[in-house]
């Protein structure tokens, strides 16, 4: 039989713009560019050291709140599309993170591992990260893990959060869009004392959706207090609270001759939302022990749930009679109550010393962490072969409000990990051009899952060591060419549909790629050609949905282009391209389905193309002024299903414009308009049956108030 891909394709250009939507803001004093150009207060990162991003020798990109604030952007999930080695994964319609980096994404039923402040995030469920509080966020690709550990060998993600001054400053700004959006954001910082300084941002944002009855809230607050304990000693606390309500949206169906409306939602409103709950707590003791050695402590400690109903289209094919008549979508119906608990402790010393000539900066540090999940899963679903059409939408025209059907316990797992690591890296200054980095990391991991319904334990426990080495050489006229070489090792968390534990990620990458800064920065950026094979990766088991199954090995390799260019005084170019192969090595049968996944086979949503540009100007208006641009985002087609081949999710393109106008010191209004030619795509996909359409045209407004 002849295999042809089933490509999902792009509509015309509607004609209708949206009406623009301003409100009002309170007037104090200030700008809001202001806020982060005083820096009184250092923080050296976790698991650097005294080694500048500059020097790794890495590809390293670094989005800012400045340009997150430019181009309106309020959720974690959706910055990550600022950076082309980061594709979109299937989250849910947004209830939690969820990315691959350089074509590996862990596991699709949990959320992607990142950090914040050097500690992990994404264990647990903290539904989409607010960005009122972000001061930068930090894509360190590639191979990384001997010294960051427990990430994924594409690369790893770290948010640096907004820390407190000592010189009162803040703002308020309100924002209003299509859709019924509706954001209240906040931040303001000062002096408590000579010693002491704090700070407290945040965020209220309601909105309805392009989706059908679809409706989502949020709350957010991180306030944060500094510390000067002595001359050379400080202490950083940080709390967060997140309270999100966001449906459970699986998306739509995409099979042959069904064309269902992209705004068609196929759950059931009366279910509600699901009920995401956060609470967080970071501190971080950082000590001067001389001009040359500091030793830092930190400790973190992250609750969080998730818990609501949900109704859900059919995956099995037995169950599913769209499949028989193409208009009848069969559904079946959930219960979630998931509850994380994550605490960890890391402790470093960071100095330099001098040696037979060779300058060294070295890092020692130990980590841990104690991390459990309860999940309890409840489902109702129809016999299979049975025809029943109970609970079942016209794909065409639903109508909801049927009586829900009662739900099983079907899942009540309860998962403990415990894990140690140390390690220690040395960056060897040989000669005024050649570095070399030197790193090994040592890890203890131990898992216990308990089956509640039985009582029945399945354990485990592993160690690994893994070493990194890596070299960089400045040539003349700011290049510098680099290599590295790292192991990889990662837990994988959770258990299959029989309750078997999963082996840990082990992974092997290298990169090799070229920097360079020349003319005062006018030109810079990074060329990265990478390899990297993982086992052990998990995908998700499509007939027991909400389980993930082993897939075996993978290897994903390309070419990565990062380029700043200041095309004038006032101008500026971003450039971001990435090409990756992204496949599996060997071949898999998936047991359940009977379908053979031959060795090749692309990772679920992976383009292997993803070009970001975005142009930034600044210039005067009548005296006032005014920055505009424009973001083009073009990513490839990509494998909409793990057991078909054949499905495949269209190529798009969309551009965003944004410009922020200074009506006074103190006063800014700014607008957004996000897909300026409506562009029809999916952004993403589980299944076919379960695909995710894109973010059609939204036009927004703000208008911020700065002290």
């Amino acid at each position: 039989m002849k295999n042809t891909k089933r490509i999902i394709g792009k509509t015309a250009l509607t004609t209708l713009l949206p009406s623009l939507l301003v409100t009002q803001a309170l007037a104090l004093e200030s700008s809001l560019d202001d806020i982060e150009k005083i820096e009184v207060i250092s923080h050296k990162q976790a698991y650097r050291g005294n080694v500048p991003v500059k020097d790794l020798p890495q590809a390293v990109a670094v989005i800012s709140s400045q340009e997150l604030n430019d181009m309106g952007i309020s959720n974690f999930q959706t910055a990550l599309s600022l950076d082309s080695s980061l594709a979109r994964q299937n989250n849910f319609g947004g209830l939690w993170e969820s990315f691959a980096i350089r074509g590996f994404s862990g596991d699709e039923n949990l959320p992607s591992g990142y950090l914040i402040n050097g500690f992990s995030a994404g264990r647990g469920f903290s539904g989409l990260r607010d960005t009122s509080n972000i001061e930068a966020i930090e894509v360190l690709k590639g191979p990384a893990s001997a010294l960051y550990g427990r990430g994924e060998p594409g690369g790893t993600v770290n948010i640096i959060t907004k820390k407190p001054q000592f010189e009162q400053q803040g703002y308020i700004k309100i924002s209003a869009g299509d859709d019924a959006y509706q954001r209240l954001e906040g931040d303001y910082t000062g002096a408590i004392s000579d010693n002491v300084a704090f700070r407290i941002n945040g965020a209220h944002e309601n909105s309805e959706s392009f989706r059908d009855t679809v409706e989502t809230k949020k709350n957010a607050i991180t306030p944060s207090i500094f510390a000067k304990l002595g001359d050379a000693t400080t202490l950083t606390y940080e709390f967060e609270y997140v309270n999100q309500e966001i449906p459970f949206d699986r998306g739509i169906p995409v099979l042959p001759g069904v064309n269902v409306e992209h705004e068609t939602f196929f759950g059931e409103p009366s279910d509600g939302p699901m009920d995401v709950e956060a609470i967080g707590h970071q501190l971080s003791l950082q000590h001067e022990i001389n001009t040359d050695w500091s030793v830092s402590f930190g400790a973190g400690y992250r609750d969080s749930s998730l818990e609501g109903y949900s109704s859900e289209i059919e995956l099995s094919p037995g169950r599913q009679l769209l499949y028989v008549d193409g208009e009848t979508v069969s559904r079946q119906r959930r219960y979630r109550d998931y509850d994380a608990k994550d605490a960890s402790l890391r402790v470093e010393l960071n100095g330099s010393f001098d040696t037979l000539g060779v300058s060294h900066n070295v890092l020692i540090g130990a980590d841990g962490y104690d991390y459990e999940l309860h999940s309890v899963q409840e489902r109702w679903r129809t016999a299979w072969g049975s025809g029943d059409a109970t609970y079942s939408l016209n794909a065409y025209n639903p109508i909801y409000g049927q009586i829900p059907p009662d739900t099983s316990p079907t899942q009540d797992n309860l998962e403990e990990q415990t894990a140690f690591g140390v390690y220690l890296q040395d960056q060897l200054v040989l000669t005024e051009k050649v570095n070399l980095l030197l790193g090994v990391r040592f890890d203890d991991f131990d898992q216990d899952i308990t089956n509640n319904f039985d009582g029945t334990k399945v354990s485990q426990s592993k160690s690994e060591v893994n070493p990194r080495i890596g070299i960089s050489y400045k040539m003349d006229a700011g290049f510098t060419l680099y290599s590295n070489y790292v192991e990889g090792f990662r837990p994988n968390s959770g258990a299959d549909a029989d309750s078997n534990a999963f082996e840990p990620e082990k992974s092997e990458s290298i990169e090799a790629g070229l920097k360079w800064s020349l003319s005062n920065d006018v030109f810079s950026g990074t060329l990265a050609v990478f390899k990297t094979e993982k086992s052990n990766i998990l995908t998700a088991d499509p007939i027991n949905s909400g389980f993930s199954a082993a897939l075996g090995k993978a290897e994903s390799s390309g070419v990565e282009l990062d380029t700043r260019v200041e095309l004038t005084e006032n101008t500026v170019l971003d450039i971001s391209y990435t090409y990756v192969d992204a496949h599996t090595v060997n071949d898999v049968t998936n047991a359940d389905w009977g379908v053979d996944i031959p060795a090749g086979s692309q990772l679920i949503n992976v383009p292997e193309h993803t070009v970001n540009m975005s142009l930034t100007h600044y210039t005067e208006i009548a005296d006032k002024s005014l920055n505009i641009g424009a973001h083009v985002l073009s990513v490839s087609d990509r494998l909409g299903e793990t057991i078909d081949p054949t499905y495949e999710l269209a190529g798009y393109t969309i551009v965003n414009l944004f410009g922020t106008l200074d009506i006074n010191d103190n006063i800014k209004v700014q607008a957004n308009i996000e897909n300026v030619f409506d562009e029809e795509y999916f952004a993403n996909s589980y299944s076919a049956l379960w695909t995710m359409p894109g973010q059609p045209r939204r036009v927004k407004a703000s208008i911020s108030y700065n002290f």
